[in-house]
């Protein structure tokens, strides 16, 4: 699959159309579900990165031990990944509308809540039902924007969507420290932040419809469900997903290991909000690419460039060396993250999307558990270099399965 030559620009009969132009000719296209579908997730994750690096110290501040915080994410992610299964199931019963919406209100209230609490059982149960937001929306979101656009443009779609998610994830940790530097004591930060949580399902629930057009305007494209199955090649996909997500630990271990290296706690907020925006200028073209060549060989190309950098993560020993590695990171989330979405829809009839994101979402999730425990346990016992190369290994033999994939059967070119 070669590269395509640059064709002529109809309008003048001369100048050529590049690659470019192509693909901010396709964001153009794109119908409006998937732009607010991708406005809402830019709000929600600057109302939840303005929290998140400051929960560990407002915990603190309430007198919780540290060991406290691995209970509130670990329970609250378990919780979430059980639900993306029912709610995903659910959604292709319809209407998906509603569950989206009402999946990114729950977290704006549970923000709300945070910072009103005055114990810590009181934030784990804010948690709590703010990742049962998160499960209700995530397969039916993505379900939405599968049925709204033409197969060709899903690398697009969901490349468009995670760029703004990760986008509002670098803008939320600026927030916060300004409010913070203007003299916001942390519960005022949080309230703050919550009112830019409730913009997202407001958006939805006004502007949000049930049908949307094609981009070639051939006719109108109706997203409420209808019945579907999975397609050949779903349980060997899944099988691939979770081959690398018992080595995909969470990005903190990274955080941690940049600390070790000589990173000041002060600077940590400015490297992660860093590592957001070059994942959000990764994930537009990532996604393109998947629309041109086989999803199934970018993703694997992702998760070797996964495989490599937490190698390099592991040996780092220079600050340089992390900024450096925090740069090829984004290769493993821009060419993974929206084409890994797009083979979901690919694989799965308009009926059944929901179900199949589900399933995604759910079973990715329960794995990325173990891979966090088994992280840290090996950290403390072996060191980092061993931990990172641990998680490496997993994810360069799902990549080397995925890879043979692509050679076979409905994953030779997911598209």
């Amino acid at each position: 699959m070669g590269q395509q030559p640059e064709r002529a620009d109809p309008d003048s009969g001369r100048r050529p159309i590049t690659r470019a132009k192509l693909t901010l000719q396709g964001l153009r296209r794109l119908p409006r579900v998937v732009w607010l579908l991708g406005l809402a997730s830019l709000l929600n994750d600057v109302s939840s990165e303005a929290i998140f690096p400051l929960l560990p110290t407002f915990l603190a501040s309430l007198g919780a031990p540290m060991s406290f915080l691995g209970l509130i994410e670990g329970s609250a992610d378990a919780l979430s990944s059980l639900i993306k299964m029912a709610s995903g199931k659910l959604s292709d019963r319809g209407p998906r509308r509603t569950l989206v919406a009402s999946g990114y209100a729950m977290p704006a209230i549970a923000r709300a809540l945070i910072a009103a609490a005055t114990a810590p059982w009181q934030v784990l149960g804010a948690r709590l039902f703010d990742r049962t937001g998160k499960g209700i929306r995530s397969g039916p979101r993505d379900a939405l924007i599968a049925d709204s656009v033409a197969p060709s443009q899903r690398g697009r779609a969901f490349g468009l969507n995670r760029s703004m998610d990760h986008l509002g994830a670098a803008l939320g940790p600026v927030i916060a420290w300004a409010l913070l530097s203007m003299g916001a004591s942390l519960r005022t930060t949080f309230a703050v932040a919550s009112v830019f949580g409730l913009l997202a399902p407001a958006v939805l629930f006004f502007r949000l419809r049930e049908t949307e057009q094609l981009p070639d305007r051939s006719g109108p494209l109706d997203t409420r469900p209808r019945g579907g199955t999975l397609r050949p090649g779903f349980a060997a996909y899944m099988v691939a997903c979770i081959l690398f997500a018992f080595g995909n630990s969470s990005d903190a271990f990274l955080l941690v290991r940049a600390r070790e290296v000589g990173w000041s706690a002060t600077a940590l907020p400015l490297l992660w909000t860093f590592h957001h925006l070059v994942k959000s200028m990764a994930a537009l073209p990532g996604g393109a690419l998947s629309d041109r060549h086989s999803r199934a060989l970018v993703v694997a190309a992702g998760w070797g460039a996964y495989a490599l950098t937490y190698v390099g993560f592991g040996f780092a020993s220079a600050r340089w060396q992390i900024v450096v590695l925090f740069l090829a990171y984004a290769l493993y989330h821009g060419l993974a993250e929206g084409a890994e979405r797009a083979i979901v829809a690919d694989l799965a009839e308009r009926g059944a999307r929901g179900r199949a994101f589900g399933l995604y979402h759910g079973l990715t999730g329960v794995a990325a558990l173990p891979a966090g425990i088994a992280t840290g346990w090996i950290w403390d016992r072996c060191g980092a270099a061993w931990a990172l190369g641990i998680n490496a290994s997993c994810a360069a033999v799902g990549a080397l399965f995925l890879f043979a994939l692509s050679f076979a059967g409905p994953l030779r070119r997911a598209q």
